[in-house]
């Protein structure tokens, strides 16, 4: 998605030969029209397969899972991180988080995770594949199917791309980075 690239190559900021920070669009200052486009394209791929829900897990992926269950006219189910006091029914999982280098654990109340149920897994970032996993564990724990994976970016120099496709997974990006050397974004 060229839109998504320019903004990444614009307003992005390199920390690392491994972070990419775009918290000024994309997961802490929100680019509405841009979260649009990226639910519109996202139902360009997905949008001739049979889904009943997507999924996202909180915080960074509500926005984009919102606009895609908008665009796909779904609802949409994230994972909470911990297990709120409300919640007493629960599919609970741990995810290790890249970012913020520590385990988390994940829930979805069984109420809205049904067995049979088609799943669309939209997130911000791959990396390692963590948060992909572990809601893949909570669909699998529902006995619901996971229908694809969309991803707004990867990062295809980490091995999340591997792992996924390790388990047969239907998984698009809408932009693969090759690379943050030399604080140049390169994508593939």
């Amino acid at each position: 998605m060229q839109e998504l690239k320019n903004r990444i190559k614009n307003d992005g900021h390199i920390i690392s030969e491994s972070i990419l920070k775009v918290d000024s669009f994309l997961n802490h200052q929100i680019d509405w029209k841009l979260m649009e486009n990226i639910g519109i394209e996202f139902h360009k791929i997905f949008g001739h397969l049979k889904i009943d829900k997507i999924v996202t897990i909180e915080a960074s992926g509500i926005v984009i899972g919102v606009m895609v269950a908008k665009a796909l006219n779904l609802p949409l189910v994230y994972a909470k991180k911990g297990k709120p006091s409300t919640l007493s029914k629960a599919f609970c999982t741990q995810v290790f988080s890249f970012t913020k280098q520590k385990n988390s654990d994940i829930s979805i109340s069984k109420e809205y995770l049904k067995k049979d149920e088609n799943i669309l897994v939209v997130d911000d970032f791959l990396a390692s594949g963590n948060a992909i996993i572990g809601l893949l564990d909570l669909i699998t724990q529902a006995q619901a199917n996971l229908i694809g994976v969309g991803i707004v970016i990867e990062k295809s120099f980490q091995t999340g791309r591997k792992r996924l496709k390790a388990l047969d997974i239907n998984l698009h990006s809408l932009a693969q980075i090759e690379s943050l050397q030399d604080g140049k974004v390169k994508f593939l």
